[in-house]
């Protein structure tokens, strides 16, 4: 994506989240129900990213479109997606099917932590695996001519003991893999779940090899910090002098001497 897409994403993901929270598996399948009603009309993306008209107008027309046959929630999303700037009509429709993806994954997280990340990863592997080994699989799969039930029906057998939330993403890369391979979508899925799975993630490098005493009072610290159980990852970086670096997802707490230091220098050089 071009960065004002970038920037577009990352302002409807922050405003997705605090909606994750109390999701049930319904806001994602909204979300890809209106993501085949875009990728189905090409003058309603036209006019979603029409520079030339203004966010509000935007919004409101998806709304009127919308209004009535989705939940708040999943309507507020798509109007905050449509009130921003998009480089391509593409990229809307990429953007929509990023939050339907992530908002799957909170449910999985919600459901059992880390664990329903995992058994989420791990069925998206499962099928990826299988379809990649058989191609007579792959042709079933592919078929366009093919009924869509019949595609998803036989995708879900491939993987009989998935979890709710794995049987919703495979289902929308069988149903509608906009213009991939389901297997190669649904690849793309993991990433994001992969993305996901490093906010249970606390990677902490030191300047030198820290005590099981010191590493339980650091957990203990960081559970109570983010409010879950976080697996505590050590690396050592003598270049860091003293101190800590801790990064959690995409957060980072730089405690290192080496960062103090070169922050003085840079205070020093204004």
């Amino acid at each position: 994506m071009a960065s004002v897409s970038s920037e577009s994403l990352a302002k409807a993901l922050e405003f997705l989240e605090p909606k994750l929270a109390l999701a049930s598996i319904e806001l994602p399948k909204e979300l890809f129900a209106v993501l085949e009603v875009l990728d189905a009309n090409a003058g309603l993306r036209r006019a979603l990213t029409d520079p030339a008209r203004e966010d509000a107008e935007k919004a409101s027309l998806l709304a009127q479109l919308l209004r009535g046959k989705i939940s708040a929630d999943a309507e507020k999303t798509v109007a905050q997606l449509a009130s921003t700037r998009w480089s391509s009509e593409r990229d809307i429709s990429d953007a929509l099917e990023t939050l339907a993806v992530t908002a799957v994954t909170a449910v999985a997280e919600q459901q059992d932590g880390a664990s329903g990340l995992n058994k989420l990863e791990q069925d998206l592997f499962s099928f990826i695996e299988v379809v990649r080994g058989n191609h007579e699989l792959q042709r079933a799969l592919d078929d366009a001519q093919a009924p869509v039930e019949a595609k998803r029906a036989l995708a879900l057998k491939l993987v009989p003991n998935a979890s709710q939330t794995s049987q919703v993403l495979i289902s929308q890369a069988v149903s509608n893999p906009r213009g991939l391979k389901p297997a190669t979508l649904v690849e793309r899925f993991v990433e994001l779940v992969a993305k996901r799975q490093q906010r249970w993630i606390a990677t902490v490098t030191s300047s030198v090899e820290l005590s099981q005493a010191q590493r339980s009072r650091l957990e203990t610290s960081l559970n109570k910090l983010y409010g879950r159980q976080l697996k505590l990852n050590t690396a050592i970086d003598p270049s860091l002098v003293g101190g800590l670096v801790v990064k959690v997802g995409d957060e980072v707490v730089d405690a290192s001497v080496a960062s103090r230091v070169a922050d003085l220098r840079r205070a020093l050089a204004n």
